[in-house]
């Protein structure tokens, strides 16, 4: 039997409920005979024993490995983003990125982190995605979101929307399908059928509603199928997800953050209408192009509930889950396949 891969679990924003699903998922995992890794966890060691502590279940928080990060946890405050919070979770991905590049961890998974403390600890940064990307010396990545056989790849992500037309290059664009393609191999998928959705309204509607479609996106389509690959498009964005659903399609490629965020949260995302909280958070972030895996819960750092044991641990199971898979090098799971 081969021995288990060590994969980097960085914390995210101390302040939010990173340790505490990092914490939650890794006694599930154990309990339920799912812990197949070795996981090594980066940030704050007093701030995740004292969020550890605080449940009465899981497992002791002496029994991971333990990258101690630095930065100033007693400036730490729960629920509000700190430049102390921000430079912790930005110390805390330097070092597993170090790690990965120098081939002592198999993958990064990375918590959640708050682009407003990172800014506020001088990290100028519009997320996780492109910190990476910086720290990899790798600029040409793009953002995926997986829940459970949709995948969703993003041309452009934490961009102004008034900015996103003029990002939308021929470059651009046939990087994203060829990292899609190259990341559908990985999940098993030889022949993959990629959907690059429109940017515009009923695709430009013959440049009636603006001519990216016809410029940029169908010339970019057309490149590709002469190459012998199944890429269709530009099709209208408010039915591609409803047909990549029904199977048609094993991606589709976004034009912009919301577009393609919003198909795989409404599916991933439950809210318990009685109490009003979140009763089911699946879904996985992927990074395409990095030197290294990683993958990423599909929220944010819920400052509003943390420190109160009421965040779930489900998108984070999957987001270690999925690096265990990918890092092995492919993968035909459905992730979110156990979702409520």
């Amino acid at each position: 039997m081969s021995e288990p891969v060590r994969i980097a679990i960085t914390l995210g924003d101390p302040s939010g409920i990173g340790p505490e699903i990092t914490h939650k998922a890794l006694a599930e995992m154990r309990t339920t005979g799912r812990l197949l890794l070795v996981p090594v966890l980066y940030g704050s060691r007093p701030l995740y024993d004292a969020t550890a502590a605080s449940f009465a279940s899981g497992h002791p928080a002496a029994t991971v490995d333990f990258v101690e990060v630095g930065g100033t946890p007693s400036d730490v405050v729960t629920g509000k983003a700190t430049s102390a919070g921000g430079e912790i979770a930005v110390l805390s991905i330097r070092r597993a990125v170090e790690d990965a590049l120098a081939g002592r961890v198999a993958a990064i998974v990375t918590g959640p982190i708050s682009k407003e403390a990172m800014n506020l600890a001088g990290h100028a940064f519009s997320g996780h995605t492109e910190l990476l990307a910086d720290l990899a010396g790798t600029p040409g990545t793009c953002m995926m979101l997986v829940h459970r056989d949709l995948r969703v790849a993003h041309v452009t992500t934490h961009v102004a929307l008034a900015k996103v037309p003029s990002l939308i290059t021929p470059a651009r664009v046939n990087r994203v399908i060829a990292l899609t393609v190259d990341a559908l191999a990985r999940f098993g998928i030889a022949k993959p059928r990629i959907a690059v959705a429109a940017l515009n309204p009923h695709a430009g509607e013959g440049g009636l509603f603006g001519t990216e479609d016809t410029e940029v996106l169908a010339p970019a389509v057309a490149a590709w199928r002469t190459k012998g690959v199944a890429v269709s498009g530009p099709l209208p964005g408010d039915t591609v997800f409803v047909r990549a659903l029904a199977g048609e399609f094993d991606a589709v490629v976004a034009m912009f953050h919301d577009q393609g965020h919003i198909p795989v949260k409404l599916l991933g995302f439950k809210v318990d209408k009685a109490s009003g909280r979140w009763s089911s958070l699946s879904g996985v972030n992927i990074t395409l192009g990095l030197p290294f895996v990683r993958t990423s819960v599909d929220h944010g750092t819920a400052f509003d509930i943390a420190g109160k044991n009421l965040a779930s641990p489900q998108s984070m199971i999957e987001a270690i889950e999925l690096a265990v898979a990918l890092s092995a090098g492919s993968t035909d799971e459905s992730i979110g396949s156990t979702a409520t």
